[in-house]
């Protein structure tokens, strides 16, 4: 794929759909100021039964217009007949934004999917034979009986993109009035193009103000910051001992919402106050997960009532520091006051003199995700259970549904993976916080030579290089998260230098489509990792775009 030289923009319309099955309000760009989108390119987009039409806008930059030759091509002609397009199949990109209309007519004489592609050569330079190819995939669905109507070609096409009423190719079609073919082209060119110059106003306008915005319609919390995720760093406190030994009472174990993040110490130490319960009712029983400085221990709480709870138990050895104890408590305190079905927060703090202290959670049988997916991979003593593409993309729906919640509390979590979930046997999914994620999972943290240990390998590139953090480098890391789920925890980008990511990402390179993962889940996974943020689908539209595609999925069942 030859780069272009030359300025050209070329992107589909708003007014299709543009995650497979997703009706979402988005603009997907091919050729933006003159540089490819491959990963636009290669994708092979499902187009939808009642789906006829596919508008394309373009324009040359270039400040002349550029020639183009144009064809489409498609399997099974007993399906669909030929495609008809309202430009000629040769001619000039247009140097003022136009829109160009594909019609894709099913036959109804038979039930397909329908593979078409359409290819656009634009040649840069007549004197050097400069020329760049674009090929779109489409797989298009076509229902037996249902028949598209389309008027015949009458070759009037005028070439440089404007939509006029002249088919380029020829085709069957029924015997309608191209008048009314004509009224609908034209009322939708301009529709289109109405919609993208209303959305550029819009954005415009609004640029300026939306790091003031409340939640920015719950899709682009900013956050710029080189901490630890949710709490400003704070500095190393003592672990003096808040409590008497005694277990004649116990303070409250909920407590009502404050403001997030903490910026100071005082905060932490009234959360820690706020949570404070007696060692004493905490009864450890079996280690979990283990690290260096670090463990996860099964155990119970028993409650003044003598009722007895499971629960996790998270603290350090005694080879921890001061400072991995103050890390422990930031981090740990990270789901203070949360409640939601899809969060794991934390129940209490027991913090005593000369002793480690304790965070505990709820257990519920709930066990790592990343050690579940791990499982779940054919070993010497079997498979724990056998993920399909409908639980996998359950358990996404359930993750973004927790990260929605997060984003509405104004908070970013900055380290999602499935190493910070937890899974009950019933698929039940909970998004952690990541206190103790360094020393436990050593393989997926790395330090670039800034005494950072970050997650190089899940984070956004913004993130990687200006240690700017968003919801959208959320949305980021939850693409390299359905990877996992996917892949069963493979490790992303095994084989590349953790000190290499970064430009490797700048590259354009990203990770490979999972064997046996469909193409509209990688889809998402793919768009998820666009380079600019404002490019990447927002978790409400993730949200719609998986439970449509979820959906779909049930209907085979």
């Amino acid at each position: 794929m030859i780069v272009c030289n030359a300025s050209v923009t070329l992107f589909r319309s708003s007014t299709q759909r543009l995650f497979f099955f997703c009706r979402l309000s988005a603009e997907l760009y091919y050729v933006r100021n003159g540089v490819l989108n491959d990963y636009a390119l290669n994708f092979e987009v499902m187009v939808p039964a009642e789906i006829k039409e596919l508008h394309f806008t373009w324009q040359s930059l270039a400040g002349r217009p550029l020639p183009y030759a144009i064809s489409v091509q498609h399997s099974k002609p007993e399906a669909m007949h030929p495609a008809f397009l309202n430009i000629s199949t040769s001619g000039t990109i247009p140097t003022s934004t136009q829109t160009f209309c594909v019609a894709l007519p099913c036959s109804g004489d038979a039930s397909a999917e329908v593979d078409t592609v359409i290819s656009i050569n634009v040649t840069l330079n007549r004197a050097t034979n400069n020329v760049t190819r674009l090929n779109f995939k489409r797989r298009k669905i076509c229902l037996l009986g249902h028949r598209h109507h389309f008027p015949q070609n009458d070759g009037s096409a005028s070439p440089g993109g404007s939509s006029r009423q002249g088919m380029a190719s020829p085709g069957r079609g029924e015997d309608e009035s191209a008048a009314m073919y004509i009224a609908i082209s034209s009322a939708c060119a301009l529709a289109t193009l109405l919609a993208i110059a209303l959305l550029a106003c819009y954005l415009r306008s609004n640029k300026s103000g939306m790091h003031n915005s409340s939640l920015i319609r719950e899709s682009r919390l900013g956050s710029s910051s080189s901490g630890g995720p949710f709490l400003a760093p704070v500095p190393v406190m003592s672990c003096g001992g808040s409590s008497s030994g005694s277990c004649a009472s116990s303070r409250p174990r909920t407590a009502a919402s404050s403001n997030f993040p903490a910026t100071n110490p005082a905060d932490l130490h009234h959360r820690i106050a706020q949570l404070t319960i007696q060692r004493c009712r905490v009864r450890l029983k079996s280690v979990v997960l283990e690290g260096t400085f670090g463990r996860v221990y099964r155990g119970s709480y028993t409650e003044e009532d003598g009722l007895e709870e499971e629960v996790l138990v998270k603290t350090v050895t005694d080879q921890a520091s001061s400072i991995q104890v103050s890390l422990l408590l930031q981090e740990g305190m990270a789901m203070y006051g949360l409640s939601h079905k899809n969060i794991l927060s934390i129940l209490g703090v027991s913090i005593e003199d000369h002793t480690a202290p304790f965070l505990i959670y709820p257990h519920q049988g709930y066990t790592n995700l990343k050690r579940f997916l791990q499982k779940c991979k054919l070993t010497p003593e079997g498979v724990a259970h056998t993920l399909t593409t409908q639980e996998v993309v359950d358990m996404a729906l359930q993750i973004i549904s927790g990260m929605l919640y997060l984003h509405k509390k104004r908070l970013l979590h900055k380290d999602l993976a499935a190493r910070n979930c937890v899974i009950d046997d019933k698929l039940r999914v909970q998004i952690a916080d990541n206190a103790l994620a360094r020393d436990l999972f050593p393989a997926d943290y790395h330090c670039l030579g800034d005494n950072e240990n970050r997650p190089v390998k899940w984070l956004a590139i913004e993130s990687l290089t200006q240690k700017q953090f968003t919801t959208a480098s959320d949305v980021w890391s939850f693409g390299v998260l359905l990877w996992e789920l996917t892949t069963l925890a493979q490790q992303p980008y095994v084989e590349i230098d953790p000190f290499e990511i970064p430009e490797y990402l700048r590259d354009g390179y990203r990770l490979a489509q999972p064997v046996n993962c469909p193409d509209e889940l990688f889809g998402v996974m793919a768009y998820c990792w666009a380079m600019s943020p404002d490019d990447r689908p927002t978790f409400p539209q993730l949200q719609v775009c998986l439970q449509e595609f979820y959906t779909q999925l049930t209907r085979y069942v």
